[in-house]
């Protein structure tokens, strides 16, 4: 049987970490990131609509966000799994929440599916000029996945008080040279604006609340989410492939056994 010398974990739980694919592996819980997995829900889900694109989506949201009803949000990257999740809980707080995505499907899925307010397909329109169409008063939170020029065309739209909240660089990914920031920075001065970044350890006790308020909303329906799985591990350089080309459709995982990973422990 494969035990732990941790005591906070008992053989046969489940949980998640960050490590390398294979069946055995040394981690130390006060280094890593070991967290438990819920028994009632199975090991997509907790990867997927409760995993750390999701738990990021809210951190981001409520801990530096901190959406007020009547706000307007704007996301970008709104289709992937983490800002298709910060957008649903602007809704649920009472924001109006404009998405940005990369297709005319992507869009359709937000505002068909997420019933996100509106959206804006970044590849075939002035994305600057929508925002400020779409949010004549300005956005009150900029939740953004992607940096670059999008970052800027909601920097010039971003109203007073404002909140940018940074938390991917999708933009800048696949460059060797760091992405740019905004280049009006005044803007911000003049506006009052907070710009901050953060990663999801930055509130790792807050997790397990965070976890059981995700799990309540999906339960209710008031969160929607979809995985793209893929079995096998010779699938990996692929998927990891369309990953960064953005062909996967909705929160990407690969499995080696779909049975085990879609059951429960209850």
């Amino acid at each position: 049987m494969v035990a732990s010398r941790d005591a906070r974990f008992s053989p046969g739980d489940r949980v998640t970490t960050i490590g390398s694919w294979q069946d055995y592996a040394i981690v130390d819980a006060n280094v890593m990131p070991v967290r438990p997995v819920r028994p009632d829900v199975s090991l997509v889900q907790a990867m997927g609509p409760l995993g750390m694109n999701a738990l990021t989506a809210y951190m981001g949201m409520t801990k530096i966000g901190r959406p007020e009803a009547g706000d307007v949000l704007v996301v970008s990257g709104a289709a992937g799994s983490t800002g298709s999740v910060a957008g649903q809980i602007g809704k649920i707080m009472g924001c109006r929440v404009i998405g940005i995505a990369g297709s005319t499907e992507k869009c359709n899925y937000l505002t068909q599916d997420l019933r996100f307010d509106a959206a804006i397909n970044y590849r075939e329109a002035n994305v600057e000029q929508q925002i400020r169409a779409l949010a004549p008063a300005g956005v009150n939170i900029f939740f953004d996945n992607v940096g670059g020029e999008i970052l800027q065309a909601a920097v010039e739209n971003i109203a007073k008080y404002g909140v940018i909240v940074l938390c991917g660089q999708i933009a800048g990914y696949d460059n060797s040279e760091p992405i740019s920031g905004p280049r009006n920075m005044m803007r911000l001065v003049y506006g009052s604006v907070r710009m901050q970044g953060f990663l999801l350890g930055d509130f790792e006790d807050d997790i397990p609340a965070a976890t059981d308020q995700l799990w309540q909303w999906l339960s209710a329906g008031k969160i929607a989410h979809r995985e793209d799985v893929r079995e096998g591990f010779e699938s990996l350089p692929e998927s990891f492939g369309d990953l960064s080309k953005g062909l996967n459709d909705g929160t990407l995982l690969v499995v080696t056994n779909s049975q085990e990973a879609n059951a429960t422990s209850v």
